[in-house]
């Protein structure tokens, strides 16, 4: 049975603040199968950088491909000025045999990719083939020769066709069995590879066209460069040209750096998407002088050392990079650098002063921590440098005892209830703010956030955070920081493109998990491109035109939370309003929004009441909803959980209109002003 509320909104009570549209801004890093996920590259080990998992000796995603019993492999210096690593392939004439590498891959298609390839070859070999072919069948799917021109290494690139998408495909390189025979030598029968790439004609700036358009309809504002790897991050080795970039390991995350996607990708697809770039500096192995390139680099003239090398890389105007970030979460033990608030806050005044002496008019933004003793340290000693405070909010089933034996219904319940922590952390923090005149100025930059729960990162089926209740608690999230969008100016939710907690936009079967889930491809969908419920809910905010808020009251029964351990006293998890409602006006107040998020496992009928207000016409109802709190969107149903809009007749609202479970809705109510 349904339960009764009602919302009333008051027209008159504006907010003299406006709605920064950088609160629904998004977020990069280098991350697990992140970058690999948002890139168009299909290949693994395009410059053979890791090494040989076993024999024959080939780089590691790489596989041997030859019919040759005599054929040898080997594993050698990249060529000049590159990074990585060349694969030797020595081929025996009197096998009579084909020889080169091969790679298991998906492929999209109908598609044209660009093929390059690095490579140097003993005088009698003339001519390689590359080819793509399904596994399962051996259909050729495209295939392209290459004539060799020079003993010595030499840059190539050809058009491949590809006829139709395969989702298990092999990509061959290799001197074919027909090819006119030698002599056998000490120096015969010798291929070397250096680089080995494909790229879809379709990718913008070296990134998925579904993945660029997906985030293109998320508006998301502004999008953040930063994550546990960029303590051990030199943004110096990833800029220039892609090849003579330095292969380096990921410190964080384990795994390679990935050398394609720098300072210039990154601004470049901010651009492409209209977005405003926010990048996170080096602190932890970094120095202030570092920074302080990175700064001219992004925004120096020509006439500067660093603008001049951005002209040289083929970027004349300047970036204009604006919002920087000083330290992630630089307080962890996990993180390079890490130390006490006092040593922070010392050398963020370093930082800040390096790089503002490069670019007076940069907002900065300096490392805080739900830990009010971190935020009162670096306040005091750093507070009057900085713009900006961070926040990062990651809310687990830890904080209430629960593991996978608790009922599923009170561990949702416990996820709904996120937002009241994520309350409690903002406000305890503004009060830090407040006590003192020097940094009462600063702001809040929530610039990581994400439904989080132990132990289901270690997953046994179904990757939980991408639930229709998990996309409840972000709604509310982000009704938590509307409501304090005075002093919460920025927003970034973690991760843009898998990842670590699977990101908001999904590209194939990877689980998203701390751990190992299944080898990708497990699913024979690994070319689907989705959206999670998440991703859902940050398109709808986002694309909403609110500039101010209005008091909105609610009256509606309530839910609780039983923890398993104690919580803090300011918590009331008793209590919880079964609505979280947030309401906002846009610039010349002719369109009302209202966000309502039923957090409740029940339905609830909502009466409507408009004070100051006169509706013109039909209003617009978006709802994000399913049968259940465990939906997912996934491989096989990429669509169960979409946004619907519908018209809605106002004496529908004034009668009461039935809110489902756990979904959320946004009504934009047009108004004669």
């Amino acid at each position: 049975m349904a339960s009764k509320a009602t919302i009333t909104i008051h027209g008159d009570q504006i907010s003299e603040h406006q709605v920064n549209p950088y609160l629904f801004g998004h977020f990069v890093e280098d991350i697990r199968d992140h970058m690999q996920a948002m890139l168009a590259f299909p290949l693994k080990d395009m410059d053979f950088e890791s090494e040989a998992e076993g024999r024959p000796a080939v780089s590691g995603s790489w596989s041997a491909y030859t019919n040759g019993r005599n054929t040898r492999y080997a594993l050698e210096a990249p060529a000049l000025r590159h990074s990585g690593r060349a694969q030797r392939i020595r081929i025996e004439s009197d096998d009579e045999a084909y020889a080169g590498v091969s790679q298991r891959t998906a492929l999209q298609g109908p598609m044209d990719y660009h093929v390059r390839i690095v490579a140097r070859a003993s005088v009698e070999l003339k001519y390689l083939i590359i080819e793509a072919a399904d596994r399962r069948t051996e259909e050729i799917l495209g295939e392209v020769r290459i004539d060799l021109a020079s003993h010595d290494w030499k840059e190539y690139e050809a058009e491949l066709p590809i006829q139709k998408a395969c989702p298990d495909a092999e990509l061959r390189i290799y001197v074919p069995e027909d090819h006119p025979r030698w002599k056998d030598h000490v120096s015969t029968g010798m291929l070397w590879l250096d680089h080995v790439s494909l790229l879809p004609f379709d990718h913008v700036g070296l990134v998925k066209r579904e993945v660029l358009e997906m985030t293109r309809a998320l508006n998301a504002g502004m999008m953040r460069l930063a994550g546990n790897y960029i303590s051990a991050y030199h943004f110096e080795h990833v800029i220039g040209p892609v090849l003579e970039r330095p292969v380096m390991y990921n410190e964080a995350w384990g795994g390679w750096t990935h050398k394609y996607f720098g300072t210039d990708e990154f601004v470049q697809f901010c651009k492409e998407l209209k977005l405003e770039p926010l990048i996170c500096v080096n602190d932890g192995s970094g120095t202030p002088e570092e920074a302080a390139r990175w700064v001219e680099y992004c925004n120096g003239g020509i006439d500067t050392p660093m603008g001049a090398l951005r002209a040289d890389n083929g970027h004349t105007e300047p970036y204009n990079v604006k919002y920087w970030e000083i330290g992630n979460e630089v307080w962890g033990d996990w993180q390079v650098g890490t130390c006490t608030a006092e040593q922070f806050a010392e050398r963020c005044v370093s930082f800040v002063q390096a790089m503002r002496k490069v670019d007076p008019e940069l907002a900065i933004m300096a490392c805080g921590h739900t830990d009010q003793d971190w935020n009162r340290a670096v306040l005091d000693i750093a507070g009057e440098h900085i713009d900006y405070l961070t926040l990062h909010l990651y809310h687990g089933y830890g904080r209430f005892g629960m593991d996978r034996q608790t009922a599923a219904e009170e561990r949702y319940k416990a996820m709904a209830s996120y937002p009241e922590w994520t309350r409690s952390h903002i406000r305890q923090t503004l009060e830090q703010i407040q006590a003192d005149n020097k940094h009462r100025h600063m702001k809040l930059a929530i610039t990581e956030y994400n439904t989080m729960y132990y132990p289901n990162t270690v997953r046994k089926g179904l990757p939980d955070e991408h639930t229709l209740g998990a996309a409840v608690a972000n709604a509310a999230n982000l009704n938590e920081m509307l409501r304090n969008s005075d002093r919460v100016e920025i927003g970034s939710f973690s991760d843009l493109v898998n990842g670590w907690l699977g990101g908001c936009i999904r590209v194939g079967d990877h689980y998203a998990d701390q751990y190992r889930g299944r080898t990708p491809g497990w699913s024979g969908h690994p070319l689907t491109v989705y959206g999670t419920p998440t991703y859902e809910v940050m398109k709808l905010y986002a694309n909403r035109d609110i500039r101010r808020l209005l008091a909105v009251d609610t009256q509606c029964d309530t839910f609780s939370v039983h923890a398993n351990k104690p919580v803090p006293k300011n918590l009331e998890l008793d209590a919880l309003p079964d609505l979280d409602v947030v309401a906002g006006v846009n610039e010349d107040k002719s369109l009302v929004t209202l966000f309502i998020v039923n957090r409740s496992l029940k339905e609830v009928t909502a009466r409507l009441n408009l004070l100051d207000l006169e509706p013109s016409q039909d209003w617009i109802l978006h709802e994000i909803t399913s049968d259940s709190f465990a939906d997912i969107n996934s491989v096989f149903s990429p669509d169960l959980i979409t946004c619907t809009t519908s018209s809605i007749p106002p004496e529908i609202w004034r009668d009461g209109l039935r809110l489902r479970p756990s979904s959320i809705y946004a009504l934009e109510i047009q108004t004669d002003r």
